[in-house]
């Protein structure tokens, strides 16, 4: 609550996380996944005396080297920058708490990067032995990132209990492993470990399809189907990782998946639940395409065809790591820190003593009141709502008049059991002043008809 936040408007600030973290997995994963097929493809082709292979794979590890060492390490850089401005408290806990990790982390990605240009680069150049040793080095560095990577991912939603026993009592880095080594670390890392052996398959895919079927036939068959065997796996064990990952997901947050699940009869379908049968459709559909089209027919298959399956995977996993955000709901880390950046710990110090008094982040340019109200909307709205886009503040008010707006922040003040808000929206906190300053301000700004406004 020290930071100003970061206002984007129509989208809001959390899909700009969004859109780049689905760019950046779609290329992360395949940096791992791909860092283990090329080089088993390579040894393939040297034990079968397999030229054209070779031929193959190295353009092959141009287009990896390219995409995962240019797109992947900008769109990494991309996140940093926009969750430093969406949610500043939040990146400060997880790098004050992990930062030993994401020091391990970049190690593991400087040797990722100087060996994915030495592999490419020294194709016929070195002993053929030792070009596959170095395509091995890479995919062992390139998984230690993602082990890495993944606890801290897994963190956010599952602290852990030894860690929140701790959380706010400047003792937390005592408890580092245990914050690792989460509830839900196990199976998100498998989770993420079958996606990332699906995506080397399907990036495969894109390559191969380019082969000549006329000219080279047989190469263009054995390359395609070798590609499609990689989604197998990942495909057979997904619906059990998803059943174990979700199994550790703590029973409320599991919940906001249940409810839609349940009540689907009657169309009632929660955020997650949407996302969760996206994720069915479109893996259901690249298992339909990459048999009928490029199994059963690998001549025939075409770079439309293989574009067509890589978008179908971009839908796939934009909706899985959607569904990961929504779990979260109403924090940004489990039980430890709202999606607004206010602690768990701190609501009742706030209530009590102002949520103004902890912002340096107030115009000045407007009259007191309405500057207490902009400041409140600000800091406790806005990392999650547009004014008239995303989770438009407009369409959520409704043209209440004042009265029921003020209804409508006592609710998310008082934040009971019972609450429809809850599970959704963090309680909303300040003293009785600041939050009828925030009620003046939606009521000004946001109610379109002045004279519903003047309604007490």
């Amino acid at each position: 609550m020290n930071y100003p936040f970061w206002v984007v408007p129509i989208v809001g600030s959390g899909w700009i996380i969004g859109m780049i973290a689905i760019f950046h997995i779609m290329i992360s994963h395949f940096a791992v996944g791909g860092g283990f097929y090329l080089p088993l493809a390579e040894r393939k082709a040297l034990r079968e005396g397999r030229s054209d292979w070779l031929r193959t794979l190295r353009g092959h590890s141009k287009f990896f080297l390219i995409l995962t060492g240019v797109f992947g390490a900008v769109s990494g850089a991309g996140i940093w920058f926009s969750i430093g401005l969406t949610h500043p408290e939040a990146t400060s806990a997880l790098i004050h708490n992990f930062v030993f990790g994401w020091a391990i982390e970049w190690v593991f990605f400087m040797i990722e990067l100087s060996t994915a240009a030495v592999y490419y680069y020294t194709w016929d150049r070195i002993d053929s032995d030792l070009h596959v040793k170095v395509g091995w080095l890479y995919a062992g560095s390139s998984i230690l990132t993602l082990v890495i990577i993944n606890g801290i991912l897994a963190f956010m939603l599952t602290p852990g209990e030894p860690w929140l026993a701790v959380a706010g009592t400047g003792q937390e880095a005592t408890r580092f492993w245990q914050a690792f080594f989460n509830p839900t670390y196990f199976p998100s890392l498998f989770l993420r470990i079958a996606v990332c052996t699906s995506l080397a398959g399907i990036w495969a895919l894109v390559t191969t399809s380019r082969i000549d079927g006329d000219a080279e036939p047989a190469l263009k068959t054995q390359m395609v189907r070798w590609s499609v065997k990689w989604l197998l796996p990942s495909f057979m064990l997904m619906p059990l990782l998803l059943g174990w990952y979700l199994w550790t997901v703590p029973e409320s947050q599991r919940a906001l998946l249940s409810l839609g699940v349940s009540t689907i009869g009657s169309g009632m379908f929660t955020q997650v639940t949407r996302a969760a049968l996206v994720i069915v459709m479109a893996s259901a559909t690249i298992v339909g395409v990459a048999y009928f089209f490029a199994y059963r027919n690998p001549r025939e298959f075409t770079l439309a065809h293989a574009l067509s399956v890589l978008f179908l995977a971009l839908l796939a996993t934009g909706s899985a790591e959607y569904s990961r955000e929504l779990l979260r709901k109403p924090y940004v880390v489990g039980r430890y820190m709202f999606v607004n950046g206010t602690r768990v710990r701190s609501v009742d110090t706030l209530n009590q003593s102002g949520y103004l008094g902890h912002t340096l982040w107030m115009r000045t340019d407007l009259p007191l009141q309405t500057s207490q109200g902009e400041a409140m909307f600000r800091g406790q709205c806005m990392s999650c709502h547009t004014v008239d886009g995303y989770r438009s503040i407009k369409r959520l008010l409704g043209g209440r008049n004042r009265a029921a707006i003020s209804n409508f922040l006592k609710t998310l003040h008082d934040c009971k059991p019972d609450s429809p808000y809850k599970r959704f929206m963090p309680p909303l906190v300040g003293t009785p002043e600041e939050i009828a300053s925030l009620g003046d301000y939606l009521s000004a700004t946001f109610v379109p008809n002045p004279s519903i406004r003047t309604l007490q």
